[in-house]
């Protein structure tokens, strides 16, 4: 594969909803400009982007692939991403490092849940984006229908620069707008031709649209347009890449993926209007010494800098680590410096990507993209730079989880391997949770949703040999008391020889146990209980209030102060006062009004304005308390509540169901709170059988 200069090369992220086609838009792209003899298909699982036993198995993309092509003296690097929300975070680090888009819609299904969820994305990020409505030959088309649907999400930037000639059965090309040139499918090949007079009358409305648009990029073509002067192909070309650039236009085209109908036109738009990757704006970063601003041209003569976009595991032959160079060029044996951890390394071989087809090369210049195998100081999100002229890159937002659920290996010699694995698969895969809970005892697998999950644990079972059981998650209950009271300890054993005395008096007051787990006091007077001994009485508290009078659940939001007591000048020790402490409190919770307290989640609730009546409903029959709901660009809502972590377990699940699939929502620790007294009895008994 040969070196393009910067003005030559594209990065391009393949988007769409499931089965929408983009696998197979992928397929005739590579077919099509000859890196491939023969086009794979999804159902014979031979297609170069979804290489995985995973994607295989259930015939959809489910990681990011990198799939360079050559046409027309251009690199396209497209980037072609899962279509479920759930792997949000693979997109978003595509987005960090594409400068357009092609968002593959289902013609046959039009503007679906997930893709109105995308188109809404790219217009409010303003990525130049083409539109490609496939499967044109297919039935239920309703192209101009589609049309309007997409106008009325993003406006009359939106416009078409093919027309369908005939549709489902009668699907025989399109009309290129642009070019005013007929393409149609003899059955193998595309044929050009002149449009005829018949059709030019058809579509002339459609044509005059483009060059409206075109003519509105500049006052000069305006006034050229109006005086009714045609505007040169030259002046088409150079309006329609600005209109492209500035997000005022967004091309739509139609074909056939299947049929390798409309993929040229795709790419050679993408040539023509799309941006480079020295358009637009620099990057910007800082210097991780001494936190300056810093700008990154994209340009081979400006300093090394890159950043790692994806990380795949390999048990053969270890991490591979895709990059995009924003700055300078890479080389085999060049020291780089790995900004986030400040550490510097030596980069090793190096070579482009096609789906898992390793590609050698000696260098990989700027605003290109490659890939560097066995570096483990390496990451996903990390920047890398010229140790002379550092800078770091923000990188992507990594979700937090929104759903877990605990695992248990079924082979118990799988234990130890477990832990090793799971940290192996997050180097791969940020976005994705492992934390063990002390207290239930369970390892925690956190995730997207359930496919993200399933995705994870098929994934090492398939690549470590590892498999697990998987249960619920058990919620973290803690206990407290309500009323202040004063309790007395007497701890005593005196039957001859050396023996145990102590006797404690505390006063037991409920803090905020958002605030204060424990609070130690004392106000002894007189010597009832000698100085020494305090630090045996507050950690036989402490260690008392690991499990609680109510369920055995850890006791928080508690004063103990210590305000007499007895003492024998022979008997007494450190553990006579730890044994009378405990008791103390034992007494104490008599009179005390322990009760149980349940972690509460502030959760950020994202849904279309028609779901809202229902997600707000839905969140007081979970105990829920609705605090605010902000508007949102696209006819969205943000709605923020509080609710209990025992009601949304499998939130994740729920809300997909309430929303047809367009909700989402984050959700993070805020508080404990008092369980409502009905629901005691029945967390006490659970955590006995739990027990």
């Amino acid at each position: 594969m040969k070196k393009y200069e910067v003005d030559n090369i594209r990065t391009i992220a393949v988007l769409g909803h499931l089965g929408t086609g983009k696998t197979s838009f992928m397929e005739s792209v590579l077919f099509l400009t000859g890196a491939k003899e023969k086009k794979g298909s999804v159902e014979e699982k031979n297609t170069t982007s979804d290489y995985l036993v995973e994607e295989q198995t259930r015939m959809s993309s489910l990681s990011m692939s990198l799939i360079p092509a050559e046409h027309d003296g251009y690199k396209f690097n497209f980037l072609d991403l899962p279509g479920s929300e759930e792997f949000v975070n693979e997109i978003n680090q595509a987005l960090e490092v594409v400068k357009g888009a092609v968002l593959v819609i289902d013609g046959t299904k039009g503007i679906d849940i997930g893709t109105e969820r995308i188109l809404a994305e790219l217009n409010e990020e303003n990525i130049p984006t083409v539109i490609f409505i496939n499967k044109m030959d297919k039935e239920n088309i309703k192209f101009e229908e589609l049309l309007t649907k997409i106008r009325e999400m993003i406006g009359y930037q939106a416009v078409p620069f093919l027309w369908p000639i005939g549709q489902a059965d009668d699907f025989k090309g399109y009309v290129d707008l642009v070019d005013m040139k007929t393409r149609l499918f003899d059955g193998e090949k595309v044929v050009e031709s002149d449009v005829s007079s018949e059709l030019e009358a058809e579509v002339s409305e459609h044509r005059e649209k483009i060059v409206e648009s075109v003519a509105e990029t500049s006052e000069e073509l305006l006034e050229k347009h109006f005086s009714g002067e045609a505007l040169t192909q030259e002046e088409m070309y150079e309006g329609l890449r600005q209109g492209v650039l500035e997000g005022d236009l967004k091309p739509i085209v139609l074909g056939s993926a299947l049929k390798n109908i409309g993929i040229m036109a795709i790419l050679e738009m993408i040539g023509k209007f799309m941006p480079a990757p020295n358009d637009l704006k620099a990057m910007e970063g800082t210097n991780p010494e001494t936190n300056d601003k810093v700008v990154r041209k994209t340009s081979n003569d400006e300093p090394f800098s890159a950043y790692v976009f994806k990380t795949t595991v390999d048990p053969f032959i270890g991490n591979v680590s895709m990059i995009k160079v924003f700055s300078g060029s890479l080389k085999s044996g060049q020291e780089v410096l790995v900004a986030n951890s400040k550490k510097t390394i030596k980069v090793g071989s190096l070579f482009m990507l096609r789906g898992k087809e390793q590609i050698e090369v000696d260098e990989i210049t700027a605003g290109d993209m490659g890939a560097v195998s066995k570096l483990d100081s390496l990451f996903t999100g990390c920047t890398i730079s010229d140790p002379k002229h550092p800078v770091l890159f923000k990188g992507a937002e990594v979700f937090k989880p929104t759903i877990y659920v605990a695992i248990h290996p079924k082979q118990k010699q799988d234990e130890d391997k477990l832990s090793s694995v799971l940290r192996r698969l997050n180097v791969e895969d940020p976005s994705f949770e492992v934390k063990r809970n002390s207290e239930t005892a369970q390892l925690l697998l956190g995730g997207q949703g359930m496919t993200h999950i399933g995705y994870i644990l098929e994934k090492m079972k398939n690549m470590f040999k590892v498999e697990v059981d998987t249960l619920d998650q058990k919620i973290v209950y803690r206990e407290t008391i309500k009323v202040k009271t004063e309790a007395e300890g007497r701890h005593k054993k005196q039957s001859g020889g050396s023996g145990q005395f102590g006797v404690v008096n505390i006063r037991f007051e409920p803090l905020n146990p958002n605030e204060n787990e424990f609070e130690f006091a004392e106000e002894v007077h007189g010597g009832s209980v000698p100085k020494n001994y305090f630090p045996a009485v507050e950690k036989g508290l402490i260690e008392t209030l690991q499990k609680g009078p109510v369920a055995g659940f850890p006791v928080i939001g508690v004063k103990a102060t210590l305000f007499d007591g007895a003492y024998h000048a022979v008997d007494s020790n450190e553990i006579s006062f730890k044994l009378a402490a405990s008791l103390a409190f034992k007494n104490a919770c008599k009179h005390a009004k322990p009760t149980i307290l349940e972690p509460v989640m502030k959760v950020e609730i994202f849904v279309k304005d028609e779901y809202v009546g229902d997600v707000m409903g839905d969140v007081n029959k979970r105990r829920g308390r609705v605090l605010s709901m902000d508007p949102m660009a696209g006819g969205r809502q943000k709605i923020t509540a509080d609710i209990p972590e025992a009601e949304i377990v499998k939130y994740t699940i729920d809300l997909k169901g309430m929303t047809q699939g367009s909700g989402s929502f984050t959700r993070e620790f805020a508080r404990y709170d008092e369980v409502p007294e009905s629901m005691v009895a029945k967390i006490v008994e659970e955590h006995k059988q739990e027990s």
